[in-house]
């Protein structure tokens, strides 16, 4: 049973193994994305979250879906590819994901169950779902599609400003 957000591991989205375990420590922005989502130019904003904190701790992850209306049909090269040119994105990107459902990837089952949506619904309900995860591993919130990432920065900074306990 997972404690924490380091118990999980993905592909990067150039298949690479990538512990979570890695960030232990840092504050985790976990985001499902889509390259032709109405939402998709928050990838501005959170390239800029990525570049504006990163030093202070804070890692921004995606996740690409292609659950909601088919808006990351692409491979991951091409999707890679899309958010570099398109938006400059520098902060990792995984393999593509399913987010809902029996085939759902473990770390989403755990987010989802952490921090469930508006009345306790866990199922994310479109791309650009956000989790912001403290410096323990812990879920600290659950945010809605339409929360701009600027939007998150008052969270982001109490959670890069919060200490580990010993």
């Amino acid at each position: 049973m997972a404690q924490s957000v380091y118990d999980f591991s993905a592909l990067s989205i150039t298949g690479q193994p990538a512990e979570l375990a890695s960030q232990r420590g840092k504050v985790l922005l976990i985001v499902n994305t889509a390259s032709a989502c109405g939402f998709t130019p928050q990838f501005k904003g959170l390239e800029q979250l990525w570049k504006d904190y990163a030093e202070q701790g804070l890692v921004v992850v995606g996740f690409p879906s292609n659950e909601f209306g088919a808006q990351d049909p692409g491979s991951n090269d091409e999707i890679a590819s899309f958010c570099e040119l398109n938006y400059g994105v520098s902060f990792p990107m995984m393999a593509k994901v399913e987010v809902n459902g029996a085939k759902a990837h473990p770390l989403w089952q755990w987010l989802k169950g952490e921090k469930p949506g508006i009345l306790g619904t866990e199922g994310i309900k479109w791309n650009f779902t956000k989790f912001l995860v403290g410096r323990d591993g812990q879920v600290l919130k659950r945010y809605a599609p339409n929360d701009e990432p600027e939007k998150l920065r008052k969270d982001i900074e109490r959670a890069l400003a919060a200490k580990l306990k010993a």
